[in-house]
């Protein structure tokens, strides 16, 4: 995957020389934002799924599809915030997740169009704001499956996917994300490393093919204070599991939250050879279900 050129040099370089020189900031969740909007049934089916045969409401991906508006909206408010990149609106948008829907089969179409709505949104700031650089980030979630562990306890040997159907649906959303405009890729939440892997192989073959390729970043998930990942790995052993893709930037997201996870992430400043990056989420929900953490407290700790 490092022998072939990226898709725009010229680019990249941009924005390795503000690496160089600053902290760049990445917009804020999605969900949340969505969550705000108080949507209903009928507003994620839209008129074009008025009659789908599964509950859509809490499906944020497919809104792509049925509120473009909306979800163009969010992003226009993150850049005007400050924010240097968006990430697409496709946490949940491979064939797999989507499957909890019956949305599968257009896994590829919102990938494409999460990430037109994205580079629309950014390339309209960028023309407002002349002499800004801002940059779409395509985003490739977890699944709500696992290829390392079992999820029946009386069979270990059981495993839900395979490592060729995680790939496959993987470059399904690659596909999508670079013909919708994303400069980077990000293999996000990652809690088990075998689905990271899964990830990378496909982007890897996704690029062989378009002879091209995007920087893609890698951000794990540690589940409690052991910092470890779901499948069992430190932050050294994770980093040395995917070191050889060469990422662009590695890091941590979500998690425990911004305090919690201050000594995980200097560990992943320890042993990676590349850039660091850090999205945490607002803590652990308290017995209510909801965030403890405020935003300046949030702040503070990620200043």
């Amino acid at each position: 995957m490092i022998t072939i050129p990226y898709k725009d040099p010229e680019k990249i370089q941009r924005l390795e020389s503000l690496l160089a020189e600053r902290i760049l900031v990445l917009d804020g969740a999605m969900g949340t934002m969505i969550q705000d909007r108080n949507l209903e049934e009928s507003d994620f089916r839209g008129g074009r799924f008025a009659s789908h045969g599964v509950d859509l409401k809490g499906n944020n991906d497919i809104l792509s599809l049925t509120q473009p508006g909306i979800i163009a909206d969010i992003h226009r408010s993150f850049l005007e915030a400050g924010a240097d990149i968006v990430e697409t609106n496709t946490f949940n948008a491979t064939s797999i997740s989507q499957a909890d829907y019956g949305t599968q089969s257009l896994a590829g179409e919102l990938n494409l169009e999460s990430a037109r709505i994205a580079r629309s949104a950014v390339d309209d700031y960028m023309a407002a704001h002349p002499g800004s650089e801002r940059f779409v980030l395509g985003a490739l979630g977890p699944t709500n499956r696992t290829a390392t562990l079992s999820p029946d306890v009386n069979r270990p040997e059981y495993r839900n996917i395979t490592f060729t159907e995680l790939s496959d649906a993987y470059a399904e959303v690659a596909r999508g994300l670079v013909e919708g405009g994303a400069d980077l890729l990000v293999v996000e939440t990652v809690f088990d490393t075998l689905n990271c892997k899964a990830a990378l192989f496909a982007l890897s073959s996704v690029f062989e093919k378009l002879g091209y390729r995007l920087p893609v970043i890698v951000s794990g998930t540690i589940i409690d204070a052991s910092g470890r990942t779901l499948s069992g790995q430190t932050v050294e052993a994770f980093w040395n599991s995917i070191r050889h893709a060469r990422p662009f930037a590695v890091g941590l997201n979500c998690a425990l939250g911004a305090a919690e996870i201050r000594p995980w992430i200097q560990e992943f400043s320890r042993v990676a050879d590349c850039p660091i990056s850090l999205y945490p989420n607002a803590g652990l929900p308290n017995e209510l279900g909801e965030y403890d953490d405020t935003p300046g407290h949030m702040s503070t700790l990620l200043g």
